[in-house]
């Protein structure tokens, strides 16, 4: 299985979505290959990903980005919150 964090620029916040999101998805016993991606690199990245995490605000963009990817876009609110990022993984691949 493959996630995708998508931030702006791909450095900082995705960074942080993505080490959380390994922690989430360990505390639910899950293996996946999580990577972190800017928002122009997103559609190459996304092309065998099955969830792509992103903000609210990048919601829309990502859609754009992506085209017609079969890839889920999952939304977080709180990037450090482990919990919400694994209660969205877990109802998303669950």
């Amino acid at each position: 299985m493959r996630i995708i964090a998508v931030c702006g620029a791909g450095i900082g916040t995705s960074a942080i979505l993505k080490v959380n999101a390994e922690r989430a998805l360990d505390r639910l016993g899950i293996s996946a290959d999580v990577s972190a991606s800017d928002l122009a690199g997103v559609a190459a990245a996304a092309a065998d990903a099955q969830v792509i995490l992103t903000s609210t605000e990048l919601a829309g963009a990502v859609r754009q980005a992506i085209g017609r990817s079969f890839a889920e876009i999952v939304e977080v609110v709180n990037y450090f919150d482990v919990s919400e990022i694994g209660d969205k993984l877990e109802a998303s691949l669950g």
